[in-house]
């Protein structure tokens, strides 16, 4: 069995948080237990998801991102100089908003010993012959994104007058966190990355506060920043990215195909392969993956997360036949489009439709690549 991501049937990462733990983290937030105990009620959370990971017959095992709020922000609060605070109005999503901590600068970057290296550790543990830990992390342009978002912006040049000195640390940050999580033993990490989904979204202009010579220049930029952490990762260290266009209680925040980033992102990005959300119409058509560069791979997310109700077999596969007309077979992969919990509040289905969708996913890579070529 390969030890590098992905995995004929793949997934995201994230899972839907059982209940004792999300009532744990609430008992813990009131004062109720000590840090220890939400600590021994995750791990026992953790060990009991990878179990099911396993008997799934999934070759790739997460912690679920069970020790998070969101996708994305506990990373960036890992680093020195990140405050945070809870959100007044939160994040605008298709008819909700999303009620995550405003997270800003208070200070210059900079990483010590980053908390989810000791997590992956403990993922890194329970792995066997027939499995792989990954990691899961936001890209290092969605950390930009958050620094310079127009909300953010005046504080950000409190402490950076330019995004060059910006870039600078958090580069330097990134390569401390993805050397740590190599000595640690992890040898597949996912930059998860909403940036491309806002750029393809019509409201593009609004949401970076720029014209369209603005947002080009800023593609190029975003582009650079995770090429930049990118640079001289250990050789048998896959990085994967994971492009989203939002997963919040099984709502969206951006609709659009990847039609107009699909050169510069797939054709530049050194990454191994492309997590891609194709689930529903906002996603486009697979056009946008004659841009693939040689030797990259993609992993259709054609299964969506944010409902319980199963998708046709033959459908997605029919799916899956028109993608290999823009890229060959033996370089595509499934999974579900997303995470199924983004966020601890999770997605509208329950923990079964979970593991019903993961199922379907891999009874169809059977029927597609068959079962000597998982």
């Amino acid at each position: 069995m390969t030890k590098h991501t992905p995995f004929r049937f793949d997934f995201v990462g994230s899972f839907l948080r059982p209940e004792e733990l999300k009532k744990a983290r609430a008992d813990f937030e009131a004062g109720a237990i000590t840090r220890e105990q939400l600590t021994e009620v995750e791990n026992q959370a953790i060990t009991q998801l990878v179990a099911k990971q396993k008997a799934a017959g999934f070759h790739v095992i997460t912690d679920g991102e069970f020790r998070r709020s969101t996708w994305h922000l506990d990373f960036m609060w890992g680093f020195e100089g990140v405050g945070h605070c809870a959100t007044k109005e939160g994040l605008p999503f298709h008819g909700e908003s999303a009620k995550i901590d405003d997270t800003f600068l208070v200070g210059k970057l900079s990483v010590n010993q980053h908390p989810f290296v000791e997590h992956f550790k403990f993922v890194k543990a329970l792995e066997d012959e027939n499995t792989v830990a990954k990691q899961t992390i936001p890209a290092p342009a969605q950390f930009l994104l958050q620094l310079i978002m127009p909300i953010n912006l005046e504080t950000t040049r409190k402490f950076y007058p330019t995004n060059e000195e910006l870039i600078a640390d958090l580069v330097a940050g990134y390569h401390k966190v993805i050397r740590d999580l190599y000595d640690a033993g992890c040898r597949n990490i996912q930059f998860d990355d909403c940036t491309w989904g806002c750029f393809v979204d019509e409201k593009a202009n609004i949401f970076f506060g720029t014209d369209d010579a603005g947002l080009e220049a800023l593609k190029k930029e975003f582009l650079r920043v995770n090429n930049l952490a990118i640079e001289g990762k250990p050789d048998d260290l896959v990085i994967d990215t994971h492009i989203c266009r939002g997963n919040f209680h099984s709502t969206w925040a951006c609709s659009g195909g990847y039609e107009s980033i699909a050169p510069l992102v797939f054709g530049q990005e050194n990454v191994n392969s492309f997590y891609l959300e194709f689930d529903d119409e906002r996603s486009g058509g697979f056009e946008c993956l004659r841009h693939v560069a040689e030797g990259k791979k993609v992993v259709l997310g054609l299964v969506t997360t944010k409902t319980p109700a199963l998708e046709d077999e033959d459908f997605i596969i029919n799916r899956i036949h028109q993608a290999a007309q823009y890229l060959p077979l033996e370089r595509l992969y499934l999974s579900p489009q997303c995470g199924f919990a983004s966020c601890e509040i999770g997605n509208k289905l329950t923990e079964e439709e979970q593991w019903a969708k993961l199922a379907l996913v891999k009874r169809i890579a059977e029927r597609v690549w068959g079962a000597d070529n998982l």
